[in-house]
């Protein structure tokens, strides 16, 4: 869409046909009450490249009181003329379209359609009209000390942080007002400060960090002017919470380019006031298999982790797997590089002291921790047994947290830049782990047990029990649909007549026939992962 349009021109119309009829419908009252209305900020920008917006941000020379008296269902709670309004009171549009889904009855074409406007509500939870306004003196490099209200579009686009941000539509008209060049940006993919990047930074220094998550997000580069300004003001980040800085950093991790965003960072200078530990594995040579330094090994596991979609816990794993090699590196010539003995102790201690200084929540300290932990379980591949496999699975956690461990490894692997993602012993691995998950063929699984055979058979305890008990998976395992109770109780019945050297016959057969079984489900796991 971007290369359609005529860059020269500063008021350009354009039809965006999905805009929802929710936002139209609003924009009409404020047509109706004489006020002009734009959508601005992200949700142009994301309708330019052809992205599906996340919200709606709406700007006016309406003042807040004037806002809620135009709209029904709003709410204002803070200080810089902000409104909210409530479309779709306690999600009830929603929640239909949801019990829509579940129905069995619904056809392929209309799941399509009921999820395509699922999206759509998705991004009317959160719509925010904001006055036109002016802002100065911000004593703190975060928010203005003073905010005017204005008449003025250009006023409200002027105090905006980047271009491709400071653009603002009228979804009546089709007209788009691009004050700063923000459509030559998008196609050039620059990211460049409205006006004098010094005072754009100044003003807000976490525009520094959004700066490097809109490159990282959008695969934009940041413009040379804005890139010195970064380097020149990166203390303010000094006066930054921890919680807004994550929240960034969050967006630069989840984003389809984290390597180069942390790249970015580092090249800049702000690494070293969020996550300075990571530059101590810069120059870090490893040898043997590897082909990276530690920094570069960390940043390429995580960008396949990124690649492989992992959700957040998994790529802060990825990304603090070997944070402690620095720390533990020792010289080897026989290697010819370093070893680092213990590095997966020290690196969980530093990562739960990292996690912990940005405030992350307990739950993603704990399994990210967890994860670095036991990264390197199966280190040395002579001890993998079913035992030692069970005995992982019981120290990490469980199912999930071994799995986690196995998708960590695989990015962990791809990160050293081999291609092949699964060797022949992780594939071992994970035939074995699905071995030591899965429950063993045992009479535990009869629909009638021991208690059962004592209370109710009148049985004592004893060698008698067992038989029987192996006797009826010896029935049950040939024919599957035998195990209810009121057959086996047929069986018990039938059992209890007979001579002990007969029963002990059956009971044979049932253990043998458990035995093949068994024998059996672990060929098919084998097949499944191809291993022996």
């Amino acid at each position: 869409m971007i290369d359609e349009l005529n860059l020269k021109s500063m008021k350009i119309k354009i039809d965006f046909k999905e805009i929802p009829q929710e936002i139209l419908d609003i924009a009409k009252k404020f047509q109706e009450n004489k006020k002009e209305l734009y959508l601005v900020g992200g949700c142009v920008r994301d309708m330019l490249m052809g992205i599906q917006p996340k919200d709606w941000d709406l700007t006016t020379n309406a003042k807040p009181k004037e806002i809620q008296k135009i709209c029904s269902h709003t709410f204002y709670e803070n200080d810089f003329g902000t409104v909210g309004v409530v479309l779709d009171k306690n999600n009830q549009k929603i929640e239909q379209i949801k019990e829509k889904l579940e129905k069995n009855n619904v056809s392929q074409e209309t799941k399509d359609l009921l999820e395509k406007e699922l999206v759509i509500r998705e991004t009317l939870k959160n719509i925010e009209i904001t006055p036109f306004r002016t802002e100065s003196g911000y004593s703190d490099n975060r928010h203005p000390d003073k905010i005017e209200f204005s008449d003025k579009i250009e006023d409200d686009l002027s105090r905006r942080d980047f271009t491709i941000n400071a653009i603002a539509y009228n979804p009546l008209t089709g007209e788009l007002i691009d004050l700063f060049d923000g459509l030559k940006d998008l196609k050039e993919k620059k990211i460049r400060t409205v006006l004098n990047p010094n005072d754009r930074f100044q003003e807000d220094g976490l525009r520094i960090m959004r700066a490097v998550r809109f490159s990282a997000q959008l695969g934009f580069e940041i413009e040379e002017n804005s890139l010195k300004s970064i380097k020149k003001n990166k203390e303010l980040l000094k006066n930054i919470s921890k919680e807004r800085i994550q929240i960034e950093f969050n967006k630069i991790i989840m984003s389809e380019r984290p390597e180069y965003g942390l790249n970015v960072t580092h090249e800049t200078g702000i690494l070293e006031y969020f996550l300075p530990e990571l530059e101590e594995n810069i120059g870090v040579i490893q040898g043997g298999a590897h082909v990276y330094d530690v920094y570069n090994h960390i940043l390429k596991a995580l960008q396949s982790a990124a690649d492989k979609k992992y959700p957040l816990y998994l790529r802060l794993a990825a990304l603090f797997h070997d944070i402690g090699k620095g720390r533990t590196a020792e010289w080897s010539d026989k290697k010819q590089g370093n070893t680092f003995f213990a590095h997966e102790y020290v690196g969980a201690k530093m990562t739960e002291k990292i996690l912990k200084r940005l405030k992350y929540s307990n739950e993603i300290v704990s399994r990210v921790t967890n994860l670095v932990r036991n990264h390197m379980f199966f280190a040395d591949p002579d001890k993998i047994t079913l035992s030692a496999v069970r005995r992982v699975i019981r120290k990490v956690g469980g199912e999930k947290e071994v799995w986690d461990l196995i998708k960590l490894r695989i990015a962990d692997r791809l990160g050293m830049g081999r291609p092949k993602e699964r060797t022949y012993r992780l594939r071992m691995y994970e035939a074995m782990i699905e071995e030591a998950l899965r429950s063993p063929i045992s009479v535990k699984d009869l629909k009638i047990n021991g208690d059962q055979l004592i209370s109710e058979f009148h049985m004592k305890p004893g060698r008698k029990i067992g038989q029987i008990l192996h006797a009826l998976m010896g029935i049950t395992l040939e024919t599957p649909e035998n195990n209810n109770y009121e057959f086996l109780a047929k069986k018990v019945e039938e059992y209890l007549k007979l001579p002990d050297e007969e029963l002990e016959k059956l009971a044979k057969v049932g253990r043998e026939t458990m035995e093949i079984k068994e024998n059996q489900e672990i060929k098919k796991i084998h097949r499944k992962h191809k291993v022996k």
